[in-house]
């Protein structure tokens, strides 16, 4: 294991445990979206992105965007391990007040940079946003987290066919594919497939990889673009609830949060 990879898999471990209290807390939703990307948060955070906590706007960063907007528990969880604000506003998550909504709300939390949670709007933003970079003659990236329930909305592959045509190779859409979404399966629902065909004809480079193999993620997050003059999309092949047994592939889990004898099974799996 690198050194790169021990890093990273201790991230998640503590931010899976992060999310895991926050939602139990809050009798809030969506611990399952929160596992099934935390590995791949863990890797951005954890050394791929450009970032300088004490300077959140420092104008030289890379961008993170998560369009996924419904886990915010995990995000803030990232933020708080990164040193953007402090560990105890994590237990504020989701009350009344609290500067960390249940979606990801931007407003006063440091290295938020857009608010999310209506979906399909995150790969749009993304796209303006390297665009200006590229204009600005800037060196940071763009990266955006998509759920694959999302990419049903007419608006991603808008996105997707302007990132396209303007060679915005400064973009990287990652794609949290564990193939559930709010009532059903993706291939139920909207079946995506052939999900990489449909990237690759709008001219994105595209590289499909387990989203739970922090050897993988760094290999490829870590080197972008992936080819020169196209946009990079990584599909990350993932699991609804990974880390705990109990919650792994089951569509229960976007809407449950753990009682407190499901906080104590889960806490121990997650941190062996």
């Amino acid at each position: 294991m690198t050194a790169a990879t021990q890093t990273s898999t201790s991230l998640a471990r503590r931010i899976r445990s992060h999310a895991l209290r926050m939602t139990h807390a809050a009798k809030a939703s969506h611990i399952g979206s929160c596992f099934s990307m935390a590995d791949i948060l863990a890797v951005l955070y954890g050394g791929v992105l450009r970032f300088d906590p004490s300077r959140p706007d420092w104008p030289e960063r890379d961008r993170f965007i998560q369009s996924k907007g419904h886990a915010a528990a995990i995000l803030y969880a990232a933020l708080a391990e990164t040193g953007f604000f402090p560990a105890d506003w994590l237990s504020t998550y989701s009350c009344d007040g609290s500067r960390l909504g249940g979606h990801v709300t931007g407003h006063g939390v440091p290295g938020i940079e857009l608010s999310s949670g209506s979906l399909g709007h995150g790969l749009s933003v993304a796209c303006g946003m390297s665009l200006a970079l590229r204009a600005d003659k800037k060196a940071s990236r763009v990266f955006t987290l998509l759920s694959d329930g999302e990419c049903d909305e007419g608006s991603i592959w808008e996105a997707a066919l302007f990132a396209g045509h303007h060679r915005l190779d400064n973009l990287v859409a990652i794609i949290d594919y564990n193939k559930i979404q709010s009532f059903g399966s993706v291939a139920n629902v909207l079946d995506l497939e052939p999900f990489a065909d449909k990237w690759r004809a709008a001219k994105w480079s595209v590289v499909e990889i387990d989203g739970h193999n922090h050897d993988a993620l760094h290999k490829n997050i870590g080197h972008m673009p992936l080819e020169a003059g196209k946009p990079s999309v990584i599909i990350a092949h993932t699991i609804k609830g990974k880390g705990v047994s109990f919650m792994e592939g089951q569509l229960a889990w976007h809407y449950k949060s753990a009682n407190d004898e499901q906080l104590a099974q889960a806490l121990t799996e997650i941190n062996g």
